[in-house]
């Protein structure tokens, strides 16, 4: 006997257990099965889930459940990525715990401390993972710093830089003066904050120029003692005659000359810019066109270098420090011609929580324009899909203007440059240590001393490899996993990596592979808070998943992502919802119970195709059409879809209607006892089928009443067959009667509810104009009818007494009179307040989105905000005019 209630907690781990223990979740390369993979994005190994790995993962799983009872040989390949900095930080802030420094450990005995902590506390996130009830092929589970992944970055970085295609350069990298590195752009954070825009004249050297100034605008002064040109615009008239002119750099004295170049905008300031190739990323490709000197006035911890050219009271003295004296300084000069109050965006490392500097520094880089050319044919020709489509725009937009890769970091816990130095500087690159004594021996014509490179490779050059490493690439022995499993069926990300991750693994896939990695990319969108802002610590809104699922059980977790996962619209998500499909999932629990207490028990020898009553052909064709639908969303990636097909299905179809339509064939006396049978047969044989479709979605239920309720001997649900159902259990006339009788019904209760008829006055149903079928089918179902629309009675007219509301429903007029139920007056005035109600908020929201400062001001979250309110009220306003109209013709 099921108990009284759903407790999810007593029930996930122990069906977690036995589904991982039944070998379910292993591929089987020797299997002839068609094969459905998916690579799971690595977390990182010091991550904790959260929601955006929530949604992520419950995507996955239940396109590889899916595809696993659809009889094909899923690989879901796990894993987690090394996470360099992170990881690092992670072992530092312990050593500063113990007062300790790595510089104090060596570089060997950190990585020791680094592995020790990863086999302790690493990884955290799998066992999380596990909560959610996600089930990849954990026997297969790798490390991106794994052996296989190690050799198989090392094979990449040595092939590609014989090919050219790695290569060492002198270039600009977002650099962090506080862990010392080189980042990626995925790792700064642009913040908005408040500033001001110092504007500096620049003495023109020339006497005979014809103005004594130029002035340049700048949020950085500390800059400019790094500036190297001036730029004005070819074409402002302002500026035509002092081109190649020079000016004295204010405090330097260095000579520096006026450009003309694009990138300066007439219409911006004074219209010219001072130029810093070697501190900013955009006066680096200006230096680049016009050959300009690029001179790099900080050291790695951002304070300023002791150059000839820069007066010694700077030297040594942190940015911010130097830009006070440096202002201070500029306005004893009298050329600080203006301070203007700005709002800017600075970066700021998302590791650190300092601002990163634009820094020229020597370092590894891949050449991504020509290894991108083969990646954006793919996705023209359509080797690779986007969905939604609209982000192949984002994905071409960034591939065509792509720059090169900065591969190397200044940390000690990653792949090691497999590079090696020799007495004069000259760099061998080889796959390990003996093969570059060789390379090196041989070119110098004696043994020489070789020092390796310190750097560490990117984070992203690693997981980059992702879809072939992980399958044993490059060994020999790795040929059947790769001939059968690559590329992958789908890969499943956030928009957020597009450049970081997915470009990258196109690029590599097709290099090594000679095939795309992936057929298709489904992106999908951000999770955020109920009000649509996103989730941060400061903002104090994050929802912890793990919280979620020991309040309402991970089955409503992982349904509520799939409902709200609708292509290209973020999720806003709240407890609210959560609770809500907690409670779906207690509505399934009690239409099993209900279905336990009158005895109907799953019989193996039902056959749908043999019912005989209309209600049951109805039911048994209505969840052959939810299968149906379910299949074609997931198959199109549309989540909700899916989630909505099932829901719909199990609350409204099986449990509002078809339950409370066969009551009394259950409960009522004098029934027929083949036509109870056949009831009880039905109703057993949907509910298990409804445990069939519903289990990649809310796995932990379906088993759980599989085992207590359901078709017990069958073992586990997710070990069964997607059901297949024969196109003739969806008969028309049935769905035709059973939908006449349910429209029915749900109009007679919406005339009740728009009219605020009292929830417990039984009222008389009057029908008219009529045709002989629908006097047969209120005939049939009067019973029905009257239990569940609350009626009295139900009469043929030909007449409609006052005060009575008319709808149509078919070819019918029904008729209710409620005069005598209601104030028809008071009834009307109450209408006429909330119409005029609503049509105050619409106007309020009109005005406030045609207020183009309110527009441009609001953050997304209020616009987005405001036009629901539109919507809903005037979907308001639509229903309460159309029931005032009735209500005015009574």
């Amino acid at each position: 006997m099921l108990d009284s209630k759903f407790n999810p907690a007593t029930i996930e781990s122990k069906h977690y257990e036995a589904m991982e223990k039944s070998g379910a979740f292993a591929c089987d390369v020797s299997s002839s099965a068609q094969p459905f993979t998916v690579m799971m994005p690595p977390p990182n190994v010091t991550g904790s889930l959260h929601m955006g790995h929530a949604l992520n993962m419950t995507l996955q799983d239940i396109l590889t459940r899916f595809y696993r009872m659809k009889g094909r040989d899923a690989l879901w390949q796990p894993g987690t990525d090394h996470a360099g900095i992170a990881t690092q930080m992670v072992v530092e802030r312990m050593l500063d715990q113990e007062g300790k420094h790595r510089r104090d450990l060596g570089r060997e005995a950190f990585l020791e401390r680094v592995w020790k902590w990863k086999a302790e506390s690493g990884g955290t996130i799998v066992g999380q993972l596990r909560r959610l009830g996600a089930t990849p092929d954990w026997s297969r589970e790798r490390f991106t710093m794994d052996e296989g992944l190690s050799k198989a970055v090392l094979k990449v970085f040595v092939q590609l830089y014989k090919e050219k295609l790695i290569y060492r350069d002198k270039r600009l990298v977002n650099w962090d003066p506080k862990l010392l590195t080189s980042i990626s752009d995925l790792e700064v954070e642009q913040r908005e904050q408040k500033g001001h825009m110092w504007h500096i004249r620049y003495p023109l050297a020339d006497v005979d120029a014809g103005v004594e100034y130029i002035t340049v605008a700048t949020t950085r002064p500390e800059t400019m003692l790094g500036d190297t040109a001036v730029a004005v615009h070819p074409e402002d008239e302002r500026y035509k005659d002092l081109i190649g002119k020079m000016v004295a750099l204010p405090i330097t004295g260095r000579l520096i000359p006026i450009v003309a170049d694009e990138y300066s905008d007439p219409e911006k300031g004074s219209g010219a810019v001072k130029i810093t190739p070697a501190h900013d990323f955009n006066d680096f490709e200006v230096g680049k066109r016009h050959d300009l000197p690029m001179i790099n006035v900080f050291d790695v911890h951002a304070a300023i270098l002791p150059l000839d050219d820069i007066p010694s009271k700077y030297h040594g003295l942190d940015r911010y420090k130097a830009r006070e004296l440096i202002l201070q300084e500029l306005e004893e000069m009298e050329l600080l011609a203006e301070v203007e109050d700005i709002k800017n965006s600075l970066p700021y490392g998302d590791r650190s929580g300092v601002v990163i500097e634009p820094y020229l520094t020597d370092q590894w880089y891949v050449d991504a324009h020509t290894m991108a050319q083969p990646a954006i044919k793919a996705v023209r020709e359509g080797k690779t899909r986007f969905v939604p489509q609209t982000w192949e725009n984002t994905y071409f937009q960034w591939m065509e203007n792509i720059q090169p890769w900065c591969i190397s970091r200044q940390l000690w816990w990653g792949h090691q440059i497999p590079a090696w130095y020799g007495p004069d500087g000259r760099v061998f690159v080889a796959e390990t240590e003996d093969e570059a004594y060789k390379e090196a021996d041989a070119h110098y014509g004696e043994s020489v001393t070789l020092r390796r490179d310190d750097d560490v490779l990117d984070t992203w050059f690693s997981s980059a490899l992702w879809p072939f490493s992980t399958l044993g690439w490059p060994d020999e022995s790795a040929k059947p996993m790769l001939a059968k499993y690559y590329p992958g069926d789908v890969l499943i990300t956030g928009f957020d990596i597009i450049f970081f991750w997915v470009a990258r693994m196109m690029m590599m896939g097709i290099h090594f592979m000679g095939d795309v990695p992936f057929k298709d990319v489904y992106m999908h969108a951000l999770v955020r808070d109920a009000k649509g802002q996103k989730m941060s610590k400061s903002k104090g809104n994050v929802m912890d998943p793990l919280d979620l699922i020991d309040k309402f059980g991970a089955d409503a977790l992982r349904f509520t992502m799939t409902a709200m996962a609708a292509q290209g619209r973020d999720i806003k998500l709240s407890e609210d919802r959560v609770e809500g499909y907690r409670n779906f999932a207690t509505k399934l629990w009690n239409a099993a119970r209900y279905a336990e207490m009158n005895s109907c028990t799953f019989n193996p020898d039902f056959k749908p195709e043999a019912v005989t009553s209309t209600l049951n052909k109805w039911i048994v064709g209505e969840l052959a059409a939810c299968s149906e639908a379910i299949e074609k969303a997931l198959g199109e990636y549309k989540f909700n879809e899916a989630a909505s097909a099932i829901y719909q299905f199990v609350w409204g179809t099986l449990c509002d209607w078809y339950l409370e339509f066969s009551k009394p064939l259950l409960q009522g006396e004098g029934v027929d006892a083949a036509a109870r049978v056949e009831v009880q047969n039905t109703t057993a044989w949907v509910i298990n089928q409804v445990l069939l479709l519903l289990n990649p979605i809310m796995p932990f239920i379906t088993e759980e009443l599989a085992e207590t309720y359901g078709g017990k001997g069958q073992g586990l649900v997710m070990q069964q067959s997607w059901p297949e159902y024969a196109p003739a259990l969806q008969n028309k006339d049935a769905q035709d009667e059973i939908q006449w009788l349910c429209g029915l019904i749900t109009e007679i209760r919406s005339v009740r509810s728009d009219m605020n008829v009292p929830a417990g006055a039984k009222i008389e149903l009057m029908v008219k104009d009529a045709s002989a079928v629908t006097k047969a089918r209120l005939n049939t179902y009067q019973e029905i009818i009257q239990r569940l629309a609350r009626l009295n009675t139900i009469t043929d007219t030909d007449n409609v007494p006052k005060g009575a509301i008319q709808s149509v429903h078919g070819e019918a007029t029904i008729i209710l009179p409620i005069a005598e139920l209601i104030d028809l007056d008071a009834e009307r005035e109450r209408l006429k307040k909330q119409i005029v109600k609503l049509e105050q908020e619409i106007e309020k929201v009109d005005r406030n989105l045609a207020n183009e400062n309110f527009v441009k001001n609001a953050p997304d979250e209020i616009i987005e905000e405001q036009k629901q309110r539109r919507e809903d009220a005037q979907a308001a306003h639509i229903k309460l005019s159309a029931a005032l109209k009735q209500l005015e013709a009574a």
